[in-house]
């Protein structure tokens, strides 16, 4: 935890002979990350039907 504490809030490499063998993020910024690749999921999703056409439907037939 003294690691984790160190890096203030940012994210912080956990290194194994030199090598980054995980990064320690916080909770924040993990959520935050997590939000804005399913926003850019949502995006891909919305762009693919963009060019499908339409069908009208009256919410009273529904």
């Amino acid at each position: 935890m003294d690691t984790v504490l160190a890096g203030k809030g940012e994210p912080v490499a956990i290194l194994n002979r030199n090598t980054p063998a995980f990064y320690c993020v916080p909770a924040d910024l993990y959520e935050t990350m997590m939000e804005q690749l399913e926003d850019l999921e949502l995006n891909k999703i919305a762009d693919a039907r963009a060019n499908q056409k339409r069908i009208r439907v009256n919410i009273d037939d529904l």
